[in-house]
């Protein structure tokens, strides 16, 4: 499985980065305005700034909803670095915008993805990523997880070359069952992923670890 970072903070990519498991970076036009990053200009060198960082891949999305606006601006972001993937809405004219890069070779991330039905489409246009919102589901009582393992089953049964992306993953149980059900990647701010670190046994141990070297080292 595949770890992305969920942000547009520097400071949490290089963090990631230097854990060593950092796969790549998602962002959205929300998480750009949260740290401050204003202005296409602006926001165009901040995607600069991240690939700089980071080895794999960077889903930058447009801000456009029809197919003009997505094809002008997704080949405007792939232009900054290769490692760009262009970040399509989940709507009529994103599909179409999916199969036109993805008949260019460009590659893409279908976002907003809430249904089986939805990510069956994505993976027909030919997006290299699928994002299903997990938490986003739980939130109005569905239940994220079992998104997942539908899209995971069909895109097996179908050979699809998709990866299922799974986003909105808010908490350690969230990304543990999204690797045991077969996810590609999951992406998360950098406080999930370094949840996975802690275990109280953990802790004991090393305490009773260091308590018995500093007895002997007397």
């Amino acid at each position: 499985m595949k770890f992305f970072i969920d942000t547009a903070n520097l400071k949490d990519i290089k963090e990631a980065h230097e854990l060593g498991v950092l796969d790549g970076v998602t962002t959205n036009p929300s998480l750009m305005a949260k740290e401050g990053i204003k202005g296409q200009a602006n926001v165009l060198a901040h995607y600069k700034a991240i690939c700089e960082i980071v080895d794999g891949d960077v889903s930058a999305e447009v801000i456009a909803t029809d197919y003009v606006g997505m094809i002008k601006e997704g080949e405007e972001l792939v232009k900054i670095d290769p490692k760009i993937v262009v970040k399509i809405p989940m709507i009529k004219d994103g599909v179409k915008a999916l199969k036109y890069f993805s008949d260019r070779g460009i590659r893409t991330n279908c976002t907003l993805v809430f249904s089986s039905g939805q990510a069956l489409l994505a993976a027909k246009a030919g997006a290299t990523y699928v994002s299903p919102f997990v938490g986003r589901l739980d939130d109005i009582s569905q239940d994220g997880l079992l998104l997942i393992q539908d899209i995971v089953k069909i895109y097996s049964n179908y050979g699809f070359k998709t990866q299922v992306l799974a986003a909105s993953v808010r908490h350690s149980m969230h990304l543990l069952k999204c690797a045991e059900l077969g996810a590609d990647v999951v992406t998360c701010p950098l406080g999930v992923i370094t949840s996975l670190l802690k275990h109280p046994l953990t802790d004991s141990g090393l305490a009773t670890f260091l308590n018995d070297h500093k007895k002997v080292n007397a």
